[in-house]
């Protein structure tokens, strides 16, 4: 049967989705602890200084530098220990001349003294009197008020991806709250009258639902809140209801529909009428995952996925997954983590389209391969069983055995 739609390669086709949306970010407060992999919506600066006195890097003795100046093994320096600084309190006492103090790693360096004597270069002549083997120069083995950061300093950016070290750090300096983008409802709709729920045992001539799950783990590592709709049989009146209410709840809708050209129809023609402009690309040239449909509906997104889960997870990342990033306020999503292996087969292509192969990476004589895991796109353990993907560009006509591809890691 021929094809009722025209193609556009991937990124004309989510450029065309982008162009008809105009996204308000929203904002909410969360606790710091709980911001982790959120997009920062403030500029953040630092309250004060880290540390906020002069730490040490050892245990040993707070010096006068100077007072040790010439040190050696058989010319020591003699320095007198007026007492020993406690852990998470000052010291009333300043370290002189021909002085010392005891300091632990962490603790404050007292006043008076500029550097720290390692435990192990020095020797006791008594409870009262030491000897220093090795000089140190001032501001050895010692973090002074500010090296971490600096009252004032910039923090980080809006957009900003927080990390856990970025959480350390922003505990640190008591910043205990933050605004961040407030995480995108992703509604998953899916279809089929041969699909069934996981639970269910499958009946002749069904399946179970695998897209549902797939694609709200991409939501959710996307930093989207995916909402499980159920599974709708293939009937207009049935989906368009479902599909209505699924989206005056959520921010995003997301369609797993069938492959075949009256399912792509059906889920095209619910787009269309859900609200305007409806359906804005429908077609997209790549492999696994062409009959895609992209609608935008009353300002909310739309996304018609193939069936099949292969198609379903390739297409979800290419344009699912940007999508949700772009509703947290950030023009170009996280960059994706890619390794550079040898091809063990070549895979075939054509011009005008890209090609996604899984693969799975083997180590053989200390070099990388990338080994295709060739299958139809309806076989979920082609997934399960690669680290990553190959994409063959659109105008080539497939990739060569031992040539270098970037492979994307999953």
């Amino acid at each position: 049967m021929p094809e009722m739609f025209q193609v556009l390669p991937p990124v004309e086709a989510l450029k065309v989705l982008f162009d008809q949306l105009s996204p308000n970010v929203m904002t909410e407060n969360v606790d710091t602890a709980e911001a982790l992999d959120r997009v920062l919506i403030e500029k953040l600066t630092a309250p004060s200084s880290l540390p906020s006195f002069p730490r040490s890097t050892m245990d040993g003795y707070a010096v006068r530098a100077k007072d040790t100046f010439g040190a050696t093994e058989s010319l020591p320096a003699y320095l007198n220990v007026i007492g020993e600084v406690p852990m998470g309190r000052g010291f009333e006492l300043e370290v002189g001349l021909a002085q010392a103090a005891i300091v632990y790693t962490g603790g404050m360096i007292p006043p008076g003294a500029d550097a720290v004597v390692m435990v192990e270069r020095t020797q006791k002549l008594d409870a009262k009197n030491i000897e220093v083997l090795r000089a140190v120069a001032p501001g050895e083995n010692v973090i002074e008020v500010g090296e971490d950061v600096k009252e004032g300093e910039p923090l980080f950016d809006s957009g900003h991806i927080l990390r856990p070290q970025d959480l350390g750090g922003l505990m640190a300096l008591g910043i205990t709250k933050v605004t961040v983008a407030a995480r995108p409802r992703v509604a998953i709709v899916s279809t089929g009258d041969e699909v069934v729920p996981p639970e269910q045992t499958p009946g002749l001539g069904q399946v179970r639902d695998v897209n549902t799950y797939t694609i709200a783990g991409l939501a959710a590592r996307s930093g989207g809140i995916p909402q499980q709709k159920g599974i709708i049989r293939d009937d207009y009146d049935c989906l368009f209801s479902a599909t209505r209410e699924a989206l005056d709840t959520a921010d995003v809708l997301v369609v797993s529909a069938g492959s075949s050209v009256s399912t792509r129809d059906l889920t095209a023609d619910v787009v269309n009428n859900l609200g305007k402009p409806g359906v804005v690309v429908h077609g997209v040239a790549v492999r696994p995952g062409k009959p895609t449909v992209l609608g935008v509906c009353n300002g909310k997104p739309v996304i018609g996925l193939p069936g099949n889960p292969v198609s379903a997870m390739v297409v979800a990342g290419l344009f699912l997954v940007p999508l949700l990033w772009r509703l947290q306020g950030l023009v170009k999503p996280p960059a994706r983590q890619r390794v550079t292996a040898i091809l063990a087969h070549n895979i075939a292509s054509v011009t005008g389209r890209e090609d996604f192969v899984q693969v799975r990476l083997v180590e053989r004589e200390s070099e990388l391969r990338a080994e295709p895991i060739f299958g139809k796109s309806n076989l979920i353990y082609t997934l399960v069983k690669s680290e990553g993907m190959v994409c063959v560009p659109l105008d080539s006509n497939g990739l060569h055995k031992g040539e270098r591809v970037e492979v994307e890691l999953f």
